[in-house]
């Protein structure tokens, strides 16, 4: 990679699930395929790092439920093992000062609101199955849909606080965002796209059902070990000129990484390719020079998709305390900065880990706080949901995911009211030479590690068939 200049077929910029899965695509095919990478690590949204005291944690994406077949097919090829969430035990809610136990999915201090949560969460479910997931613009009362947010909706069907706590503290689990701040109509997509709420939300049968022993990202990297030299790491790109038949995408120069396999460069270069697949969120794709203009309803649709916003914490110890007490470690709160918690432990148990989840206002709260600050609030709130050995983590990390600038928040895209009917027909659609990849694309499991592989290989099967391959 020492020249200035490099000629391919097809350009793929970003090396997560996606990027590397439509580069497999078309390798396989014989494209003469590039795949270049901002950071110095693949695997984008997903990052498994190995700490101080030995514990490995995932810092992004880390689970496997049933229906995830793609990435369980990925899992078994690699001869990756699984195991599941653990779930022994009851949970925790912290709801008006109060700290009451549960078991199952919906906290039962008060059953009366439990049943109204889980009637609104059927509801809702039910109401998904109506959008079409190719073109979730065409259901009935799309644009009235489209332009009422989740928040109105649940102001119309929820009296009970407790009741509207518990969904908000799930929803905001999900989609990092305030259920006022995301449209209907794109909750709706997205809950039909993974098998509804009661499915996202539960570990059990559910999209949290299983863990990477060793971590999730380190199918990313067997991806990238087979593609080789292929994978350019330390290489954003910082514009696109495009056109129907050739793309032309400047590379920044990239500080050289000492140990990793992978090719590094330090001075700038150019790609030339007859095709490019874009898989980044659509937030952070529109923040490259882009020559020509982008057309207006691709622009603007990425203005109205902003990224969630959350930080994911980990707390590590000596052991997994909590069990000890009949408890499984998760949490649900609908007061202070962490608003869920699952047991985030290995197998086992030579470590105990919880990992939690500061989402929506809570986040930008604490991101205003000093590092200290910070530590005291969550440890605060671990404390009291789990008494005092709690405060007295072995560490404590925290990965701020809107601080990172190839990504800009997480854990997935949402759509603000008037995104889908508007402008969600440019998701997907071509421009010109340049596809379009990213989880944010996918039709199934849309937002999850699973949608990334499938949308990477339906955009790598579109610029197939551009090639006539």
């Amino acid at each position: 990679m020492d020249a200035v200049e490099r000629e391919c077929e097809v350009l793929v910029v970003g090396a997560g699930y996606s990027g590397l899965s439509a580069a497999r695509r078309l390798a396989a095919a014989g494209v003469d395929v590039l795949v270049v990478e901002a950071r110095d690590r693949v695997g984008g949204r997903v990052w498994s790092e190995r700490t101080a005291s030995g514990a490995m944690v995932d810092h992004g994406g880390q689970w496997v439920g049933p229906g995830q077949d793609l990435l369980q097919g990925l899992a078994e090829e690699f001869g990756v093992v699984t195991f599941p969430t653990y779930t022994a035990g009851e949970g925790v809610e912290i709801r008006d000062g109060d700290r009451n136990m549960y078991g199952g999915l919906i906290p039962t201090s008060d059953p009366a609101a439990a049943a109204e949560g889980v009637e609104a969460i059927l509801e809702l479910d039910l109401a998904s199955r109506e959008v079409p997931l190719e073109a979730p613009w065409k259901a009935p009362r799309s644009e009235e849909t489209d332009a009422q947010t989740l928040g109105s909706w649940l102001a119309t069907r929820i009296e009970s606080p407790a009741a509207s706590a518990t969904i908000t503290a799930a929803v905001k689990g999900i989609f990092g965002a305030e259920p006022g701040e995301m449209s209907l109509l794109f909750v709706l997509f997205y809950l039909h796209s993974g098998g509804g709420l009661m499915n996202l939300a539960r570990t059990t049968g559910g999209a949290q059902e299983r863990r990477f022993s060793g971590g999730a990202q380190q199918l990313a990297l067997r991806l990238a070990e087979e593609l080789g030299e292929r994978v350019v790491l330390s290489s954003p790109v910082s514009g696109i000129d495009h056109g129907s038949e050739m793309i032309v995408a400047t590379i920044a120069p990239g500080p050289q990484v000492v140990g990793d396999a992978h090719t590094q460069r330090t001075q700038a270069f150019r790609v030339r390719a007859k095709r490019a697949i874009v898989a980044m969120p659509p937030t952070v794709s529109s923040q490259l020079h882009w020559s020509p203009h982008l057309p207006v309803l691709r622009d603007h649709l990425a203005m109205r998709c902003p990224m969630g916003s959350v930080t994911k914490v980990h707390a590590v110890y000596e052991s997994p305390f909590w069990r000890e007490e009949g408890l499984n470690g998760q949490l649900v709160a609908s007061e202070g900065a962490l608003r869920l918690t699952f047991d985030d432990s290995p197998e086992d148990a030579s470590h105990g880990i919880l990992a939690g989840f500061v989402t929506g206002k809570e986040h930008h709260s604490l991101s205003t706080l000093t590092h200290h600050e910070r530590r005291l609030t969550v440890l605060g709130d671990l404390v009291r949901a789990f008494g005092k050995r709690a405060g007295e983590p072995v560490e404590l990390l925290e990965q701020d995911w809107p601080a990172e600038p190839y990504t800009r928040g997480g854990p997935v895209t949402v759509m603000s009211p008037g995104a889908l009917t508007g402008f969600g027909r440019a998701l997907r659609e071509p421009v010109g030479a340049v596809h379009w990849a990213g989880t944010e694309t996918a039709l199934e499991w849309c937002g999850y590690i699973d949608g990334a592989l499938s949308s990477g290989v339906r955009a790598a099967d579109e610029v197939l068939a551009a090639l006539s391959r």
